[in-house]
């Protein structure tokens, strides 16, 4: 059985960035729905043991076929979201530094250009879906995913992500997903994202 993770902060520790609301409905009621219809369709699959989530996103081809798109959607859904919430922690000025600062200055040119970068994708993400950056085959990339697809499905290791579903950010900024993104960087936890570049490089 997947559970809930816990969130690694209070609701409003965020604010005024993100606000305490939408912290509140998005962890508690949109991550526990992704859970529970996992888990309901997992439950379905006489004697399965539950793999870690990452594992299970790479081998989706072992889910029966009647379940395989219900699997991938709330399994993407319960993967993003866990590591969206340490994407992000209340506003400390945070900036990227040591070897993943140069790996950002050698990828993109500096880390202003990989913000936009992230928001020039994010924008032309039609509808639902998620903006990463990933490490592939040792490089970094900006990429997007529809829906809750995962970078993980592809054997990408993700080391930063933005939700940008309209439930992730619709109650502050309405419909202005570039207020949002900008807005994003004030809460980037950097240092979860050192940590993840150099699991991956490793």
């Amino acid at each position: 059985m997947y559970t809930l993770p816990v969130l690694p902060y209070a609701f409003d520790a965020l604010e005024p960035f993100i606000d305490k609301e939408t912290m509140e409905i998005h962890h508690d009621r949109h991550h526990t729905a992704y859970i529970k219809n996992l888990n309901d369709a997992l439950a379905t699959i006489e004697g399965y043991t539950t793999p870690s989530i990452e594992i299970l996103l790479q081998s989706l081809g072992s889910i029966p076929e009647s379940i395989r798109t219900k699997v991938r959607n709330n399994a993407g859904g319960h993967y993003n979201h866990s590591l969206f919430w340490t994407m992000m922690s209340a506003p400390k000025g945070q900036t990227a530094q040591g070897t993943l600062k140069d790996a950002i200055v050698s990828s993109f040119g500096d880390v202003s250009a990989l913000q936009k970068k992230i928001t020039e994708v994010g924008l032309a993400r039609f509808g639902s879906g998620w903006v990463w950056m990933v490490v592939d085959q040792k490089q970094l990339k900006v990429i997007d995913t529809p829906n809750q697809d995962s970078p993980v499905t592809e054997n990408m290791k993700p080391i930063l992500c933005i939700d940008v579903w309209e439930h992730a950010y619709y109650l502050k900024y309405q419909n202005k997903r570039a207020d949002y993104l900008s807005a994003f960087w004030n809460v980037v936890n950097w240092r979860t994202v050192e940590t993840l570049y150099e699991t991956a490089m490793t």
